[in-house]
């Protein structure tokens, strides 16, 4: 199956590739350059209607996946929260987002959070599945590894000594939110023609 995944992010693309082994998974990019629909929903599932149905408008007759996702601190009321891709101030600049984090919680030795993602793959039809995961843990204080993206570098699943980008991939898929939101779109794919989940129209 040929699915259009919203995003020109190649962190996530090589994540959705690696989960949905047997589909073919291309960007957005590839049809868009410049897509970058304003994500202007106050949650995760909003955010992620909004890049669904934004892609649908562009390829028209192959099936959208997309998500949105982010980092949820305790400590620091639910924040980034939506912001997550922009809490640095630019948006996408993982590098800035990871240094104001770790100004925010400066001091702080209680650190839990968790990664939550919403997924929805839409289709032509406008019918859709949608699935939610989580994964739980802490911050760390420092940056370490380098097989991850945004904040996996701090990130300490529950259950582990090491951050997310520590972790081999195998590992990380099989922990991640968004690992764990793929994976449930997978099981219900066979289950779309018989079951539709949702419809925006």
């Amino acid at each position: 199956m040929k699915i259009i995944f919203a995003t020109g992010n190649k962190g996530k693309l090589k994540e959705a590739r690696e989960i949905f082994a047997g589909h073919e998974i291309i960007s957005i990019k590839e049809f868009d350059p410049g897509f970058a629909p304003d994500e202007t929903g106050d949650s995760f599932f909003q955010n992620a209607v909004i890049k669904a149905e934004a892609a649908m408008k562009i390829v028209k007759n192959i099936a959208v996946l997309s998500d949105d996702s982010g980092l949820i601190v305790e400590q620091l009321d639910g924040a980034p929260g939506v912001y997550s891709s922009r809490f640095g101030g630019e948006e996408g600049n993982d590098l800035l987002n990871r240094r104001k984090l770790l100004n925010e919680l400066s001091g702080i030795t209680e650190r839990s959070a968790y990664f939550s993602c919403t997924a929805v793959l839409l289709f032509p039809d406008m019918s859709a599945i949608v699935t939610n995961g989580k994964c739980y843990g802490k911050i760390g204080f420092k940056e370490l590894g380098d097989n991850g993206f945004g904040y996996d570098p701090l990130f300490i699943p529950d259950g582990f000594d090491k951050t997310m980008s520590e972790l081999s991939s195998d590992v990380k898929n099989s922990l991640s939110h968004r690992g764990n939101a793929f994976r449930k779109l997978m099981e219900k794919i066979g289950e779309h023609n018989e079951q539709k989940d949702r419809n925006f129209q």
